[in-house]
Parts: structure tokens; sequence; C-alpha cells
């Protein structure tokens, strides 16, 4: 008889011992942030502000932070659900080699995931950088002036002061890009979580650990861009709320004669 799809995500994570998982917005969803290219998202309601708009231009600078202040309140209040609890559940079991994640709400790490197991390739809001000298500082005061002066923050030395995630129009973060495609190398299971995995070059680092011949499994609502891609092992249909979490507990709680501890 054929096993359920759910069955065989358990025995993909029990037969594994160095999973890869990448996020996107369909895991934060569940914490209150919309998906921001959803019918709500941001992205529907105005047009992004480009990088070099921001460094060239106040006027982009300051449209940039109002667009910012808009998610604000939603990123600050936000707190991790129960997939982000699910996967530090898969690290703290010796499982999890790597997250990366498109998603810059910062909610793995207040989960509890470990630094040096997560890569945030878009960058984060839980901080403000200088685009001079890179200092990274708390992000409450910075919008704080902003929604009192309506002037874009200014850093101490005089930089540009921006939330610490990859603009439109702005390179990634070397350093990121190398940790995950150095992961998709070491993996010996990819599992893309709550992703349309549309976005590039983020959405090659699952589909490069596939194409190695390592196990890859898309879940996710809607369809994807890795839909019907041969190297895809598994593709579940639906909530990743509804579907990761009771796998794993499933995994971690009952006693399956193939489960290696």
């Amino acid at each position: 008889m054929n096993k359920s799809p759910e069955k065989e995500l358990i025995l993909y994570l029990i037969k594994s011992k160095n999973i890869l998982i990448f996020t996107g917005a369909g895991v934060s969803t569940g914490s209150g942030i919309a998906d921001f290219r959803g019918p709500q998202g941001i992205w529907k309601k105005r047009k992004p502000v480009y990088y070099r708009d921001f460094m060239s231009s106040e006027d982009a600078r300051v449209d940039y932070w109002e667009y910012k202040l808009e998610s604000w309140d939603s990123f600050k209040n936000a707190v991790p659900n129960e997939v982000h609890k699910a996967i530090v559940e898969l690290e703290r079991a010796r499982k999890l080699l790597m997250v990366v994640t498109q998603n810059t709400d910062g909610l793995h790490r207040l989960a509890g995931l470990s630094e040096e197991r997560l890569v945030e390739v878009h960058g984060t809001m839980r901080y403000v950088e200088c685009q001079k000298c890179h200092e990274l500082t708390a992000p409450d005061p910075h919008f704080i002036y902003f929604k009192k002066e309506k002037k874009a923050p200014i850093c101490t030395c005089g930089g540009y002061l921006k939330p610490a995630t990859i603009s439109f129009g702005q390179n990634l973060r070397e350093i990121d890009l190398n940790r995950a495609f150095s992961a998709a190398m070491k993996a010996d299971l990819v599992i893309a979580l709550g992703t349309t995995l549309s976005v590039t070059p983020a959405s090659s680092v699952p589909l490069q650990a596939a194409e190695r011949g390592v196990p890859y499994i898309i879940i996710n609502r809607g369809r994807t861009d890795h839909d019907g891609v041969q190297a895809v092992s598994l593709r579940i249909e639906g909530d990743v709320a509804d579907i990761f979490p009771p796998a794993v507990a499933a995994w971690i709680d009952e006693d399956i004669e193939e489960k290696s501890y």
C-alpha cells in the first residue's frame, strides 16, 4: 500500500542526518506577517524603492522608511510559531545542518535557532545598518525618529541608515551566499517550506542540493517554480503549519521502528 505524503516526510526525516531547510514567507504567515507577494502583501500596494535610488535621493530614502514603517509593528510584535519551533527541535536533535531563509523577520533567531545554523539571505529587520560604516543598531529609535520628523535617519558617521535587509537592486552578501551554497553541498536532505521558489539566486540553493541526488521535499500552499522539476522527491500541497510540525513531532515522539537515535 502506498504511504501518505506525510508518512513519507517522516521517513525522510528519520533517515537524514544533515538537513538543509529553505524557508519563505509561508512559514511566517502564522506569526501574523503578511506574505510579501500574497494578496495582502505590500508588494501589491506600492512600488519598491531600489537601492541605487535610496543612496542617491532623499525623497527615495523617505519613501523607503515610510514603506518600512508600514510593516514595522507587525515585525516588532511577531512571535515564532510552531514551524519555527519544529525547526529548532531538529537542531536540538542534531539533525539540522542549516536553515537558509528568505524571510527578514528574525523569527528563526527568536525561536532559538543558533546563529551558526542560520543564513538570513535577504537580511533582517531586527537591525538597522549604516551604509557607510556598517554599524548595526536597534530599529525602534530610528523608526520613532522617522515617524516624528519625517526625515530619513542618519548615522553619527554621516552615512545613510536603513533596515539591514537586502533592497531591490542591492547585492546579496557574498558571505551569506557562500554559507548557503556550502550547506547545499553537504546536506543529505533538503526541505523547502512555505515558498514559491521564485526569487533568485536564493531559490538556487535547494535546487543545487537536489541536483546532487539529495532528496528534495517541497511543502507549500499553491504552485512553486520547482513544481515538475525532476529532482523533486516529494511535493506536499498545503499549509506548512499543518504539515511540518506534526511530522517533526511524530519523528520525535512516536515509537517508529526505523528511527535511529
